[in-house]
């Protein structure tokens, strides 16, 4: 006989159990997670024949859930990507097994919370002048590194200063361009000037990259930050192991330890899920959808977002080079039956672009949509001269390799001959990534538009991926951080778009959702959207149930 966690009686019991207890606690997560409210959860309830009591009952043991996280436990996650390129240097982070131990391990100025909200994190407060050219951060006392050393002003400005130069390895430096100079004001103070307004600086504060470390820091492999859990061990391309930092400034994490890997395969991600040895994957792929919906220990996260899956050409090399190869592509994208058969619905057709809906009303809507056209694939091919090519794919994402095999027979009912070489992930974005003519891709959201097209597409940028390089791109990049009228910012974002979907290397057919897969006992999952397992932002919030 199914327990149940409050007395019920015969009536409800037997109803309970015909339904079985899965359905009953799928409801309560997701009145956890928000996806309900107390209404409607009572309504779906009541729609099994629960009696309003017994629901009610239901409903305050959800409340107590949500609202009681419990301290202990150890929880191992598996990513779907790892190798020898595996960082502890904040400002090299590029995987989400990156970010999930910079997470564990470091804090930001600025911390993106739910819904993209603010909050303060190392800063206690900030302001900016009229312009947004300065801004003031006020620094949090009484906060120390893992090594019991103090945080000051001091680490903070060398830590901001590292993606600052054309030398800077941050491959987030373009956020930063426009940064003239981080100054100390005072030992818990710090200013930065800028040469142009940028109204997005704080939200760029608290990307996974702006960790901030300890000056002079040579050996980031230590992990020696102010986070949540203190590094104990780290082997790249192999595994992390992470313990709670009982001297962090926060009331700190609610788990006493975490083990952090990779399992490249999806499938057997999937199926270490489901066997309990692992609590939490990431990038449930499209076969593993419908295993990880059924199994009644385990519940999926489907977050929307900016995520996409695409097809990189570079455009500094053969075949990339040739516009009308790259429109070629574009054109032969089965955009509908993407989402429609390879997504399960979990997700949303692309344009080209990776402003998706997602990001409100930067988004451009009135950029007309590029749909499936065979006719018009085929005469840019022809027109390309072009009559075969290679693509690399490593399933880096949701639904990439199934996509590269639709684009692949669709173009060979049209006379074009391309070549899938399977790869694997492991290495990928060292080896693969930005290297090869042709090569599968996949970005997170950022949380802004001018972010996400200033990181990929700015002239010059560090992963600019495709080689795309747009004069007219970089002046609309740094005119709309300074426009205050959002009616012509909105104009430059949409030209952004369009100029991508139409010039760049990039091809988009799909944005996904986050898909991630997590053990029913783990709790407190944020929903940031910015990348897997709520933006990397569950270390220190999850905690175990029972």
């Amino acid at each position: 006989m199914a327990y149940f966690p409050i007395a019920l009686g015969l009536a409800d019991r037997a109803k309970l159990e015909e339904f079985t207890l899965k359905d009953v606690k799928a409801f309560q997560q997701m009145f956890r997670d928000g996806k309900l409210d107390r209404r409607e959860f009572l309504a779906a309830l009541g729609a099994l024949g629960v009696s309003a009591s017994a629901a009610g009952g239901l409903l305050s043991a959800s409340n107590a859930l949500a609202a009681t996280p419990k301290k202990g436990g150890s929880v191992r996650m598996a990513s779907n990507l790892h190798g020898p390129d595996d960082q502890m240097d904040p400002i090299v982070f590029t995987s989400n097994i990156d970010y999930c131990r910079g997470r564990a391990t470091y804090n930001n100025l600025i911390q993106i919370r739910d819904d993209m909200k603010l909050a303060p994190e190392l800063a206690e407060e900030w302001s900016a002048n009229a312009n947004a050219t300065e801004f003031t951060f006020k620094i949090r006392k009484g906060v120390t590194f893992h090594d019991g050393s103090p945080l000051t002003a001091d680490d903070v400005v060398w830590s901001m200063n590292r993606h600052l130069g054309k030398e800077s390895a941050s491959v987030i430096k373009a956020f930063f361009a426009n940064v003239t100079e981080w100054k100390k004001v005072d030992s818990h103070t710090v200013k930065v000037m800028l040469s142009s307004p940028d109204s997005d600086l704080p939200v760029k504060l608290g990307e996974k990259q702006s960790k901030i470390v300890k000056k002079d820091t040579k050996d980031f492999k230590k992990g020696n930050g102010t986070g949540p859990f203190r590094l104990e061990s780290f082997q790249p391309g192999v595994k992390s192991t992470h313990v709670r930092n009982e001297n962090y400034w926060r009331e700190g994490a609610n788990l006493d330890a975490l083990e952090m890997t990779a399992i490249t395969d999806p499938i057997a991600r999937v199926n270490a899920l489901l066997a309990g040895d692992v609590q939490l994957i990431n990038n449930v792929d499209a076969k593993g959808l419908r295993l990880v919906e059924k199994h009644r220990d385990v519940r999926l996260l489907s977050t929307e977002t900016g995520l996409y899956g695409g097809i990189c050409c570079l455009k500094n090399t053969l075949p990339g080079s040739n516009h009308d190869f790259v429109m070629g592509l574009r054109y032969i994208q089965d955009r509908e039956r993407i989402v429609r058969s390879i997504l399960k619905g979990h997700g949303r057709v692309g344009n080209d672009h990776p402003i998706s809906p997602a990001y409100g009303e930067d988004h451009c809507s009135s950029l007309a949509q590029r749909t499936y056209d065979p006719d018009k694939a085929k005469y840019h091919l022809k027109k390309s001269g072009i009559t075969s090519a290679e693509l690399h794919v490593a399933p880096v994402t949701v639904g990439i390799e199934e996509t590269s095999l639709l684009m692949q027979a669709n173009l060979k009912k049209i006379g074009f001959d391309l070549k899938l070489k399977k790869v694997p992930t492991d290495g990928y974005w060292g080896s693969v990534w930005m290297k090869v003519p042709l090569n599968v891709v996949t970005w997170n959201m950022r949380p802004t538009a001018n972010a996400m097209l200033a990181i990929q597409f700015a002239p010059g940028a560090a992963w600019n991926d495709t080689f795309w390089n747009s004069d007219r791109m970089g002046e609309l990049l740094k005119a709309s951080l300074a426009e205050t009228d959002s009616e012509k910012r909105h104009a430059m974002l949409c030209e952004m778009q369009s100029l991508v979907h139409n010039d760049s290397g990039m091809v988009i057919p799909y944005h996904v959702n986050q898909l991630d897969g997590v053990n029913n006992k783990v709790q407190g999952i944020p929903r940031v959207p910015l990348a897997a397992l709520g933006g990397a932002e569950w270390p220190e919030f999850a905690w175990l149930e029972g």
